[in-house]
C-alpha cells in the first residue's frame, strides 16, 4: 500500500479483499482533507513574500549570529490559511457534539457569555490599570465573589487561584498557615480514594504526606475507616463531593464534625458544585475550604492550559490567611488590598497565588451565566445535570455493569465498568469505537476504584434527543463487546488516524518533526 508524504493513509472499515481498500489518490475522503504537516507543504526554499534583499551592516551581535538557516517552511497566505483551517475540522469541540467526558466536564459555554467577555471595558483591561480607571472591572469581580460565598456558604472567597488544582494548593497552603499559627503544625492529609486524581499530588506539592482512605462498596468515603485514622498528625483531610464515582456524600456533617475534633480541618473538592449548586451550601456541611471550576459549574470555556480560573471560598476560621491581593468596597469605590494595605481580617495572609487577582475574561463569562439564570435558573441548572446524568444511567445499566447504580440516584454523572465485556475486550475498544460513531470517548480508567472505568457527564445543557443518540451508539458498541465483536480491536476505522501507540505516544513522545523520517 502506497502512503502520502505524511507517511500514512486513511483507512475504512472493509474486508481485506476489497479492492477499493486503497482509497483514493489524494489520501482524502470526501470533503475530509488529508492534512500534512507544514513542513511538508512548504519548502525553506520559497516564501511567500517578497522581501527586499537585507543591506549590508556591520553585525553587533559579537559573534552569536545564527550560522545555519532556521529551517521555517516559506508558503503563500492562501496556503497557510488553508492548512489552519483544515487542522481546526479535524478537531473536535462541544460546540460540534456531545463531548461526554466525566470529571473534566466540558460543558456548552453560551455566546452571551462571550458577548460580555469582549466588551472592551473588560478585555481591554490592563492589570496594571491606575485603580480608579477600571472600577467596573473591580466591581464585576468583587460581586462576583459575594455570589460564590452566598452561593457556598462560606466567609470569604480567595478569587486569584488560576484553575482547579491552583485552588487546591491555595486551600491548602491556608490550611497549613492556620495550623502553623496555633502552633501545630502537622504532616498528613487523608485522601479518599474516591476523591480527584489531583488532590493526593497537592498535598504532596505542599509537603505533606499523604495517606488513602478506602471507599466502601457502596462507592462513598469510608466514614470508620477515616475516623479511625484521624489524629494529632492528622492535618487535614480533601474529599470531594459529590465525589468521582458521582454520588453525594451523605454523612458529610458527621465526618466534618469528626475531622474538627481532631483538630484538623476539611478541604473539598468543589470539582463537581455543577450537581449542588443552589441546593447545598458547603459551608454548611462543615467545609473549611473549596474550590470552585468556574468552567464546569458556571459555563467558561474549559481549561486546556488556560487561561482558567478556580476561585476558593473559606471558611471564618481560614478566613485571615487568605491570599492577596484581593478587592475590597469602601464608600462607593473599590480598591486592590496589597499586603502594606490589608487590615486584621487578612494579616496573617500566607502571601500571594498570582501575579493579578485573577483573569477576567473568566470572571465575566461567570458573572453573565449567574445572572442570565438567576438564583432559580441556577438550582434548575444542578437538577437538570443530574437528570441528564441518570437518564444515561437507567438507559444503559442494562448492557454495561454499572457498579454503584443501587447506591442511590448519581449525581452528575454515571459510572460504568468493563464487567461483563467479552474476554479480549476492553474499556479502551469501546472508547476507541465511539470514535467512529462521531462521539468524543468518556472519561476512562477513572475513578481507580473501578475496574475498566466508564465515566459518562452530560451536563445540562444536553436535549434527550442529543442523549438519546449518543446513548443508542454506546449501546450499539456495548452489545457488540458484549457478543465478543473482535473488530473493536481494530477501530476507529473512519478517524483521521487509525489506532495509535498510546503507551508509546506517552513514553517516547516524538514532538519535534523528523524531516520526514521515519520514527519508530
Amino acid at each position: 500500500m502506497t502512503i502520502n508524504p505524511s507517511g500514512w493513509r486513511p483507512e475504512r472499515a472493509l474486508a481485506a479483499n476489497d479492492e477499493s481498500r486503497d482509497g483514493t489518490f489524494t489520501g482524502n475522503r470526501g470533503l475530509m482533507l488529508e492534512e500534512p504537516l507544514i513542513f511538508e507543504i512548504g519548502d525553506t526554499e520559497s516564501c511567500g513574500v517578497d522581501f527586499d534583499a537585507v543591506p549590508a551592516v556591520a553585525s553587533r551581535l559579537g559573534g552569536l549570529e545564527r550560522s545555519a538557516s532556521i529551517g521555517l517552511p516559506g508558503l503563500s497566505e492562501p496556503e497557510t490559511v488553508r492548512h489552519y483551517t483544515r487542522l481546526s475540522r479535524q478537531n473536535y469541540a462541544i460546540d460540534l457534539g456531545l463531548f461526554p467526558l466525566g470529571s473534566c466536564t466540558m460543558k456548552h459555554n453560551p455566546r452571551l457569555n462571550e458577548r460580555m467577555a469582549r466588551l472592551p471595558g473588560f478585555a481591554d483591561v490592563h492589570p496594571l490599570q491606575p485603580a480608579e480607571t477600571v472600577q467596573g472591572a473591580y466591581e464585576l469581580i468583587h460581586v462576583l465573589g459575594e455570589w460564590l460565598i452566598k452561593l457556598t456558604g462560606m466567609k470569604s472567597v480567595a478569587m486569584s487561584p488560576k484553575a482547579g488544582a491552583h485552588g487546591e494548593l491555595c486551600g491548602l497552603l491556608a490550611i497549613r498557615s492556620a495550623l502553623e499559627a496555633r502552633g501545630d503544625a502537622r504532616k498528613v492529609v487523608l485522601v479518599p480514594e474516591s476523591a480527584h486524581g489531583t488532590n493526593p499530588a497537592t498535598a504532596a506539592f505542599c509537603g505533606y504526606s499523604v495517606e488513602t482512605i478506602p471507599a466502601t462498596k457502596a462507592g462513598r468515603v469510608d466514614r470508620a475507616a477515616l475516623e479511625a485514622r484521624l489524629g494529632p498528625d492528622v492535618a487535614a483531610v480533601m474529599i470531594t463531593n459529590p465525589n468521582t464515582c458521582g454520588l453525594f456524600e451523605r454523612e458529610m456533617v458527621e465526618i466534618c464534625a469528626a475531622v474538627h475534633a481532631a483538630g484538623a480541618l476539611v478541604y473539598c473538592d468543589g470539582a463537581n458544585f455543577n450537581a449542588i449548586v443552589g441546593r447545598v451550601r458547603p459551608g454548611d456541611l462543615g467545609i473549611d475550604a473549596m474550590h470552585i471550576n468556574l468552567h464546569k459549574t458556571f459555563s467558561t470555556p474549559h481549561g486546556g492550559g488556560g487561561p482558567g480560573a478556580g476561585p476558593v471560598v473559606l471558611s471564618e476560621a481560614l478566613t485571615p490567611f487568605a491570599p492577596l491581593p484581593y478587592i475590597e468596597k469602601k464608600g462607593d469605590a473599590f480598591i486592590l488590598v496589597e499586603e502594606e494595605t490589608a487590615d486584621a481580617n487578612h494579616s496573617q495572609s500566607f502571601g500571594r497565588m498570582a501575579a493579578f487577582n485573577g483573569q477576567m475574561g473568566m470572571f465575566t463569562r461567570a458573572m453573565s451565566y449567574m445572572m442570565s439564570h438567576g438564583a432559580d435558573g441556577l438550582r434548575q441548572v444542578a437538577e437538570d445535570a443530574v437528570l441528564n446524568a441518570n437518564y444515561v444511567l437507567r438507559e444503559l445499566d442494562d448492557v454495561l455493569d454499572a457498579p454503584f447504580g443501587e447506591s442511590g440516584p448519581c449525581m452528575h454523572e454515571a459510572l460504568f465498568s468493563d464487567e461483563g465485556l467479552a474476554e479480549g475486550l476492553s474499556t479502551m475498544d469501546i472508547a476507541k469505537a465511539l470514535i467512529d460513531e462521531g462521539f468524543h470517548p468518556m472519561t476512562m480508567y477513572f475513578p481507580l476504584v473501578v475496574h475498566g472505568a466508564m465515566l459518562i457527564e452530560p451536563t445540562e445543557t444536553e436535549s434527550k434527543a442529543s442523549l438519546d443518540q449518543f446513548i443508542g451508539a454506546l449501546r450499539s458498541v456495548a452489545e457488540r463487546a458484549r457478543a465478543g465483536d473482535l473488530s473493536l480491536k481494530s477501530a476507529p476505522f473512519y478517524a483521521p488516524r487509525r489506532r495509535l501507540d498510546e503507551t508509546g505516544a506517552a513514553r517516547k513522545p516524538v514532538l519535534t518533526w523528523q524531516g520526514g523520517k521515519s520514527v519508530d
